[in-house]
């Protein structure tokens, strides 16, 4: 069943679920009777954010569900409800205090998620009964959220850099689509070094997948994901801590496969190009070394001084075949850096852009929809942080400082001067075990940049 459901004339009207605060409580308390204001007293209700009373009728029935809400945060409203309430059909009560529905719905929704390849859903998530125009709505967004997050989840072992492609060709199909790929060497026959250069030591050969859709006379949109299928920090390997979520490394394509798929959905008038360079950063006698040298698409020469800084060199090439169709814009996602997390924790987005006004729009789209990223600058200065003795530049340095930044300007050089870019160092991962956001993948930024793009487009 649908997390979000519409009301239909023959069937029982859902129970009513009023959100409520500290400052509303005496007023919510006033439309209760005397027995339920015992109840609520007797279980210490207090309307903090979180908070849950379950309130009977006169026979002993659920009535009504008192919910303690931060009006501030309607994203997180409902999002603890639908696997903890009694299984049933709930809507939200017009009493409510004013919520920003669609937002408590889409909430909702995402309480709903429970990743169930491997075992069973502890229990089904009940249904919210909300307006046709809400679940249309939100349902293609709904469904995008739940394909980031099932991608992020599924081990490496099912979602090769091939499992992957799969993926895009059968959003290619569903949406008559044109789907490319080169695969293995066939990125050296083409161009695309460091995409191979990468993903060569792995027994899974490494390739570049290109969607395309949309008239040739419409705007042409660029999206751009980092698919490394799983990282283990190549030569320069990591630690077993800090290779143990690796699987996720292919989040910012799997944000990027997601974005078209609404892109697609909603017929907007975009020449719209998806490119997902899907590697796997293995150890093996084929591995790239530290000290080599790359001339990447874009005529760069690139000194590897780190084989862990490999999402940067797997996007170059995809940004600079990218730039060759002259597009009005471009957008990257990747799980790029620590450094990102370090400045901004797991919850936000390092958003980057080398155009002011469309930074802005950006931000005021990621605040409308409660989906927030946060901007850092491409400090041009500390390009020299990526200085190298032998190439052009290397593709990370000796300094910690600024790591976000330095990888941003990394790619930024493959940008022509005056073509608009976007990019998002996105985390693609909750820690912990929230309302609506359960531990493993997680998508971010990605309802930001498709109201940019409804905005822009639509």
């Amino acid at each position: 069943m649908s997390a979000l459901i519409t009301q239909r004339s023959n069937r029982r009207a859902p129970t009513p679920i009023e959100a409520t605060d500290a400052v509303h409580l005496s007023t919510t308390r006033k439309r209760l009777n005397a027995a339920q204001r015992s109840w609520l007293e007797e279980n210490g209700f207090d309307a903090k954010p979180g908070s849950v009373c379950l309130v009977p009728d006169a026979n002993g029935k659920l009535a009504r569900v008192l919910v303690g809400v931060d009006r501030q945060d309607p994203l997180a409203a409902l999002a603890g409800l639908p696997l903890s309430l009694p299984t049933g059909e709930y809507a939200l009560a017009a009493e409510s205090v004013p919520l920003n529905a669609e937002l408590a719905a889409l909430g909702w929704a995402l309480g709903c998620y429970q990743y169930t390849r491997y075992r069973k859903a502890r229990r089904p998530g009940s249904p919210l009964v909300v307006s046709e125009e809400i679940r249309d709505t939100l349902t293609p967004q709904i469904e995008a959220i739940y394909f980031v997050r099932d991608l992020v989840n599924m081990p490496t072992e099912e979602l090769g850099p091939k499992q992957l492609s799969d993926q895009i060709k059968a959003l290619g199909k569903t949406y008559k689509a044109k789907v490319r790929e080169w695969v293995g060497d066939e990125l050296l026959e083409d161009n695309f070094p460091t995409i191979h250069m990468v993903g060569r030591a792995s027994h899974r050969p490494p390739r570049l997948v290109e969607l395309t859709w949309g008239k040739a006379t419409d705007p042409k949109l660029v999206l751009v994901g980092k698919g490394v299928c799983f990282d283990t920090g190549g030569l320069d390997l990591k630690p077993s801590d800090g290779m143990r979520w690796m699987k996720k490394d292919m989040g910012g394509a799997a944000h990027a496969i997601a974005l078209a798929c609404l892109v697609m959905e909603a017929k907007l008038p975009v020449r719209l190009t998806l490119l997902v360079p899907a590697v796997e950063n293995a150890v093996s006698g084929a591995a790239m070394r530290p000290g080599d040298v790359v001339v990447t698409r874009g005529g760069h020469s690139v000194e590897i001084d780190n084989t862990d800084a490999e999402g940067r060199l797997v996007l170059c090439d995809a940004l600079a075949y990218a730039a060759e169709q002259k597009p009005e814009l471009i957008i990257d996602f990747a799980t790029l850096t620590g450094a990102a997390r370090v400045a901004l924790g797991p919850d936000v987005p390092a958003l980057f852009a080398n155009d002011d006004a469309l930074a802005e729009a950006a931000l005021m789209c990621s605040q409308a929809v409660a989906d927030p990223v946060w901007r850092l600058p491409l400090w041009r200065p500390y390009r020299k942080l990526l200085e190298s003795y032998i190439a052009d530049f290397a593709n990370a340095g000796a300094s910690r400082h600024a790591g976000a930044i330095t990888a941003a300007l990394f790619m930024e050089r493959f940008i022509p001067e005056g073509m608009p870019w976007l990019h998002l160092d996105t985390y693609a991962w909750t820690d912990g075990d929230r309302p609506g956001r359960p531990r493993g993948g997680e998508a971010m930024g990605l309802r930001a940049m498709f109201a940019l793009l409804g905005k822009r487009y639509g």
